[in-house]
């Protein structure tokens, strides 16, 4: 018998005992709040500070970790976002403590030791957690435990990426039992039709998934009882082409379940403050320390082989489709065509050396300037060329290609780590590409931005080809 759950809910509770026990070991080991009375019983119980403390992060921590989400971390959830989670925890135990001190005033506590106390106890509970989360990836993925039983309803496009993932990613811990759709032949157990009665004999199915696209209001009425009925958990994978990623919110307006769009992140102004400060620290970082002496040797090296500017200027549209000058390093012979026709394959135009600038992203470095002028950021959707800006929002739905032009566009971006850069060969292309773009605006965070740098340098170093 197939017990649903089994010991994973016990996961969360541990973790908050665990991590209110660091934190006030950690206060005896930094902290005098008693004036070198550290002992319960050698005081009053009111007089006791390192006690009240301690009642104090019980009540607070609990409900900071509750309303941050701290503690809402899955088997689908990425390490920048573990990550970006502890440092807002950080920020609100920080607070949360200092009004302790606040109240008592007559406790004395020193920057320094503070510093090393919240890093020594986030160190520790940070580190926990990580090994906790990488630790349940093995234990799914060689030893078949905490695994979820699941089927799919569906062919569509999203319903085979879903399967792809299950198949291919057994550190999830998904097991597939099996797949129903009219409208795919190949690898499916039956027709939706036949999934009724699967869904009836068949013991220990944890959740199901639908393709909303291929099922009718009755089918989706019908799965919604069936599932209901077996204590079965029920998702819908939507249309990927029509359907990007808005995050649906439910209100309840008296008993009336009223959806509305979430808030996406980069519509946050303090979201668009944070990563403004990024942009300007590091781009300042990489213009002085690097492209200081980077640029005049370019520009040696750009000559020698041919004729022209240094840097070629190009117009792309920017944040509301605002038309900028962008730079680059000149890769190409220079002609009047650069801003109209787009680099191909064995392109005749392309310089020895702008070849090789090509390949290792180098042409891009010039950017930097852009992002310190604020027409651009370091990550963000890739600008394109205007003529194929028009002609691409033929190919995608309005909503969704005016959304994406809402934020900054980027040197890099979620699309061109996942392998969607370059030239556009067919309309799966920058369909792709702007899915990945909704999605990193809809959830952006400074780790996410961190992440696409690093997986960036890493395709470099790599000696990923660029698409041309």
């Amino acid at each position: 018998m197939h017990i649903r759950g089994r010991y994973s809910w016990l996961l969360r509770p541990f973790y908050v005992v665990f991590d209110l026990c660091v934190i006030n070991i950690f206060v005896f080991w930094f902290f005098d709040f008693n004036d070198q009375n550290l002992y319960f019983f050698d005081n009053s119980f009111w007089n006791n500070k390192h006690l009240l403390f301690i009642l104090y992060t019980i009540i607070f921590w609990p409900l900071s970790t509750f309303f941050l989400k701290f503690y809402n971390v899955y088997r689908f959830t990425s390490v920048p976002h573990i990550l970006s989670l502890l440092i807002k925890q950080l920020l609100a135990y920080t607070l949360i403590m200092y009004a302790f001190i606040g109240i008592f005033r007559s406790i004395d506590v020193q920057a320094f030791v503070t510093f090393k106390y919240l890093m020594l106890s986030f160190g520790i509970i940070g580190l926990v957690k990580i090994i906790g989360y990488y630790g349940l990836k093995k234990y799914r993925s060689v030893l078949d435990g905490n695994i979820r039983r699941v089927i799919i309803i569906g062919g569509s496009s999203g319903a085979q990426e879903l399967e792809r993932l299950f198949t291919n990613n057994k550190e999830l811990g998904y097991k597939l039992l099996a797949l129903f759709s009219n409208k795919r032949e190949k690898g499916i157990t039956g027709t939706i039709e036949d999934s009724f009665k699967y869904i009836e004999e068949e013991e220990g199915i944890d959740e199901i998934y639908c393709a909303i696209d291929e099922l009718s209001e009755k089918d989706v009425n019908d799965f919604v009882k069936y599932a209901s009925m077996n204590r079965i958990n029920i998702k819908f994978i939507p249309n990927t082409k029509k359907l990007f990623s808005k995050r649906l919110k439910t209100d309840y307006y008296n008993y009336l379940p009223v959806l509305s769009i979430q808030e996406v992140a980069l519509n946050n102004n303090l979201n668009r403050i944070i990563k403004r400060v990024f942009d300007i620290a590091f781009s300042l970082f990489i213009i002085i320390f690097f492209l200081s002496w980077f640029i005049p040797l370019m520009a040696i090296l750009i000559k020698l082989e041919s004729k022209g500017p240094v840097f070629y200027k190009h117009i792309r549209n920017g944040i509301n489709y605002k038309e900028f000058t962008c730079y680059k390093f000149r890769s190409l012979s220079h002609n009047n065509d650069m801003d109209y026709e787009h680099v191909k394959e064995q392109d005749s135009r392309v310089t020895k050396i702008g070849r090789f600038i090509r390949k290792t992203s180098i042409d891009e470095l010039p950017q930097f300037f852009n992002v310190l002028k604020g027409d651009m950021s370091v990550v963000g959707p890739r600008p394109h060329m205007i003529p194929y800006t028009k002609e691409y929002a033929k190919k995608i739905d309005k909503y969704n290609f005016v959304f994406r032009h809402s934020v900054k566009p980027g040197i890099s971006g979620l699309a061109q780590v996942k392998g969607y850069r370059g030239e556009i060969k067919n309309d799966e292309d920058i369909i792709n590409r702007i899915k990945y773009d909704i999605f990193y605006i809809e959830n952006w965070s400074l780790f996410l931005d961190i992440k696409i740098i690093f997986e960036t340098i890493i395709n470099i170093l790599k000696g990923e080809k660029k698409a041309y």
